[in-house]
């Protein structure tokens, strides 16, 4: 049996293989954790009578180009009006 650091016949560290997939693993274990959280904030901002729908519209716009949206929101006013939903 070979040790952690040597290689096996295709040049694999066992050392450093089982160090990226150790990290790896934490980091899934760390988004799950945040994800989480997450979902606790806007379980609470429900509680608290927010529309969870809309605060998620919000933050996704918040991350987006302010010029980005406007542009998106031209072309969706032309469109309604198009469709005489104004």
């Amino acid at each position: 049996m070979q040790d952690e650091g040597s290689s096996n016949s295709y040049g694999v560290a066992a050392g450093e293989l089982r160090s990226f997939i150790e990290r790896y693993e934490r980091l899934e274990a760390e988004k799950k954790e945040v994800a989480d959280q997450q979902k606790e904030v806007m379980a609470e901002a429900k509680g608290r009578g927010y529309d969870v729908k809309v605060l998620r519209k919000v933050i996704a716009l918040r991350k987006r180009d302010k010029d980005d949206i406007a542009e998106e929101e031209a072309v969706l006013e032309m469109y309604k009006a198009a469709l005489g939903m104004e």
